[in-house]
């Protein structure tokens, strides 16, 4: 029996190819047992239609003029999802049927990475995912709100599955380390009341770099947090250091933008490039780029203090860079290289748990520092900064 439709999407919409293919499937979960998020990776966006059955428990996707690709398997189950299945529906198109532990809602987008990118259809299965067949209240991301959100960093750890990033002389992968202390941050930030983290790699899985930014995206991260292990052939070198985006870097991707504007989300705010000619989208696009980076120099500045206190710093100030994981024009981004694995010294205080927590606690307490002073509208960090200083501007003067 269906228990409930979920979300019919885009049916019959001009932007959708036809004959779309899945090629691939990835399944991720993270520490809570009871969710999970599915990627389904097609070559071109494509109508679908989500519901759920019971007896089994399952969650359905069903996909109009789709195929499957040669050689596409499903990953072995885990976390809250049994199993995940393909099968050809009776009037044409593809079934993905994911058979769940128990009951769980669920909800799905998109996401386009870039012209001739393909795109990724995101199942979320789980904690937060609200019914999606329910009305919602609609207002432009990051808007001001009476809740008192949480601030949302997004904590990126570096490489993953097939890219091992650096190989420390003992052997230590760079990924393994950093997925390490990503997880490490990701549980202090969520410790914090106010504040919520999201890990754009939760395991050992490859994701592309711009895949990586339209995650923070989709969460919409109000700060994006890249974490590493630097490499020389120096083993002599050491020490952490802390980079933004380069103004060059930023030119590069906002021509990018302007190239690909109709395909490209909305800046943060809900501001839409696409109905706006090329000079007022460039315009709009320097002031978000111009403030963005501007941001994440008085974050990485807190961060690289932080970590200064803990250990060695090998940059005393924050270094710039076209890294393309910093470029998302709108989202305060940074890089933190932690240490580097190519020195034996650091390469085994990585390893060990005690010093990935210290790295995480300093990395946390920059992030905190820089919310309480620059707190996002519609925040708790906002609403404690509003009571702080109406206390302030209320006590009587000192004589």
């Amino acid at each position: 029996m269906i228990r409930k439709i979920f979300l019919l999407a885009l049916i019959g919409t001009p932007a959708f190819g036809v004959g779309a293919e899945l090629r691939e499937v990835r399944l991720a979960t993270s520490s809570s047992p009871s969710s999970a998020q599915i990627t389904l990776y097609f070559s071109s966006q494509t109508a679908h239609q989500l519901f759920s059955l019971d007896h089994p428990d399952r969650v359905v996707v069903d996909l109009k003029n789709t195929r499957q690709a040669p050689g596409t398997r499903a990953p072995e189950g885990t976390g809250p999802v049994q199993t995940i299945r393909f099968g050809l529906r009776p009037q044409g198109g593809l079934r993905v049927v994911l058979q769940l532990k128990s009951a769980l809602p669920a909800r799905t987008h998109w996401i386009t990475p870039g012209v001739d990118a393909g795109a990724q259809l995101v199942i979320d299965l789980g904690s937060g995912v609200a019914d999606a067949s329910a009305p919602q209240p609609v207002r432009a991301l990051h808007a001001p709100i009476d809740s008192d959100r949480d601030v949302v960093v997004a904590v990126d750890a570096g490489h993953g599955g097939q890219d091992p990033g650096a190989t420390g002389r003992s052997g230590t992968r760079e990924k393994d380390v950093v997925l390490a202390i990503a997880k490490a941050l990701a549980a202090r930030i969520n410790s914090e009341p106010g504040m919520h983290a999201v890990l754009t790699r939760p395991n050992d899985q490859f994701f592309t770099l711009r895949e990586r930014i339209q995650r923070a995206r989709v969460a919409k991260a109000d700060l994006f947090v890249s974490v590493h292990a630097d490499s020389i052939r120096n083993p002599a070198v050491s020490g952490a250091s802390v980079y933004v985006l380069s103004e060059r870097g930023a030119t590069d991707e906002s021509a990018r933008w302007l190239a690909e504007r109709e395909n490209a989300a909305d800046l943060m705010g809900g501001v839409s490039l696409t109905d706006k000619d090329n000079t007022l989208a460039s315009v709009l696009l320097d002031l978000s780029q111009s403030a963005n980076i501007s941001a994440s120099m008085v974050a990485a500045q807190g961060v690289l203090g932080a970590l200064d206190r803990v250990g060695e710093v090998r940059k005393p100030s924050v270094q710039q860079a076209g890294f393309v994981v910093l470029k998302s024009p709108d989202i305060p981004s940074m890089l933190v290289e932690t240490a580097y694995i190519s020195n034996p010294a650091e390469e085994s205080r990585l390893k060990t748990a005690s010093h990935q927590g210290k790295l995480a606690n300093a990395i946390f307490s920059g992030l905190r520092n820089y919310f309480e002073r620059n707190p996002p509208p519609g925040t708790r960090f906002a609403s404690l900064r509003r009571e702080t200083m109406a206390s302030l501007a209320s006590a009587p003067a000192t004589p």
